[in-house]
C-alpha cells in the first residue's frame, strides 16, 4: 500500500507552529542562563565551599543526574502543589530546566575550575588582585574557555529534551506537533516537520554558542 504525502494541511496550522517555536526558545534561552548561573554558584560551592555546603551541593547534584527529567517535571508540577507550592506550566517547566541543567553544569563547571593551576592564582594574588577579581579573570573565564563545547552540549540536550514539558501541557514545539496531529491526522508529515525543526534549533543554538565562546571569552575555534 503507497502512501501519499501531504504538506499541504500544515501550513493552515503554521501559527501553532511558530507559537510552540518560540516557547521552545523563551524556555531555552530562560532555562540554559539560569542553569549556568546556578552551575557556577555550585562549582564555585563544591570546590571551595565548606565541607557541609560541598556536601548539600553534591547531594544535589548526584539526586538530579541519577533521576529521569520527566520524573523531576512530575515532581515540580504535581508534587509541589501537596506541599502548597503551585506553580503554572511554563514556570514548572522552566524550574525544572533550570535544576536539571543547574546539576549538570555544576560538574563540568567544576572540572574547569579544578584545572586551574595553582600557580596562576598565586601570580594574580601577587598583584594584589582581591578575591573575587581572581576567581572572575583567573579562575572562571578561563575555565569556561574550557568547557565551553561541553556546556554548550549540555544547553543543547536541555534545549531537546523541553520536549518532554508538553507532558504539562507546556505548548512548546512538541504540544504543538501533537495538537496538530490530533486536528489533521498526518502524523508522519507533522512529526517529520518538528523533527527537522529541532534539528534546526539545535544547530541553530550550536552556531550561538560559538557566536559567544568567539566574541565574549575569546575563544578561537579549530
Amino acid at each position: 500500500m503507497g502512501y501519499h504525502f501531504d504538506f499541504s494541511d500544515l501550513w493552515g496550522y503554521r501559527e501553532v507552529f511558530f507559537k510552540g517555536i518560540w516557547l521552545t526558545l523563551f524556555l531555552t534561552a530562560v532555562g540554559c542562563s539560569l542553569g549556568i548561573a546556578v552551575g557556577i554558584g555550585g562549582a564555585a560551592s563544591r570546590q571551595y565551599g565548606p565541607k557541609w555546603l560541598r556536601v548539600i551541593v553534591g547531594a544535589y547534584v548526584e539526586a538530579i543526574r541519577n533521576t529521569p527529567f520527566l520524573v523531576q517535571l512530575f515532581f515540580i508540577f504535581f508534587g509541589l502543589p501537596a506541599m502548597g507550592v503551585k506553580l503554572g506550566e511554563l514556570q514548572a517547566a522552566i524550574l525544572t530546566m533550570v535544576v536539571n541543567l543547574g546539576a549538570y553544569s555544576t560538574e563540568i563547571i567544576r572540572a574547569g575550575l579544578a584545572s586551574t593551576h595553582k600557580g596562576q592564582v598565586e601570580a594574580a594574588e601577587s598583584l594584589a588582585m582581591s578575591g573575587p577579581q581572581i576567581f572572575r579573570h583567573v579562575i572562571l573565564v578561563p575555565a569556561l574557555r574550557r568547557i565551553w563545547p561541553a556546556l554548550s552540549s549540555q544547553c543543547v540536550i536541555v534545549m531537546l529534551g523541553s520536549a518532554v514539558c508538553s507532558q504539562i501541557s507546556a505548548e512548546e514545539l512538541t504540544f504543538a506537533a501533537n495538537f496538530v496531529a490530533s486536528r489533521n491526522f498526518r502524523n508522519f508529515e507533522v512529526y517529520l516537520v518538528s523533527t527537522v525543526i529541532y534539528l534546526a534549533l539545535a544547530i541553530g543554538l550550536r552556531y550561538l554558542f560559538r557566536v559567544i565562546g568567539r566574541y565574549v571569552l575569546k575563544m578561537s575555534w579549530e
